[in-house]
């Protein structure tokens, strides 16, 4: 799974965001606490970054898992205001500090159940505080759907 996120992030290897969005909305629909979600958001990049990869690989899964699952994809509400390094080197007493405030909603989300869908979890740190963020706008119910979840590695 690694290889292929990292082929899929890196490599433009864009086919397999279906891949990806099949095997996640199935995992999703065979949940037995499914809610009911009113909108489903990408964790936004900002776009500092989206000029350099080109695309943002959570948009692209999330556009086809709205799809095929009914939901309305909304990546125009919420924004990543601050660029701030690739968290993969951080600590998450690092990456909580470097994430936080990076997030805005432009819009009212007053009552809404929100997906967050992102490529991959090590932290949370990311999803959590774009998760407060939707929150403070007015979401009443937030999930985090990500297509793996990785074991962050031992700081010295």
């Amino acid at each position: 799974m690694d290889k292929l996120l990292h082929h899929y992030k890196y490599k433009e290897t864009l086919h397999l965001a279906n891949t990806f969005a099949s095997l996640l909305a199935n995992k999703i629909l065979a949940s037995t606490h499914i809610h009911k979600m009113d909108r489903i958001i990408p964790m936004p990049m900002h776009v500092t970054r989206l000029k350099q990869r080109g695309f943002n690989q959570a948009l692209e899964v999330a556009r086809l898992m709205g799809n095929n699952m009914q939901i309305k994809l909304d990546y125009q509400s919420c924004q990543r205001i601050k660029y701030t390094p690739p968290q993969t080197s951080l600590s998450l007493k690092e990456r909580i500090k470097s994430i936080h405030g990076v997030f805005n909603c432009s819009q009212s989300l007053q009552g809404l159940n929100i997906a967050l869908v992102d490529d991959v979890m090590t932290t949370g740190a990311s999803l959590n505080e774009l998760a407060k963020t939707l929150k403070q706008a007015g979401a009443v119910h937030v999930e985090c759907w990500v297509i793996a979840r990785t074991l962050p590695k031992p700081y010295s």
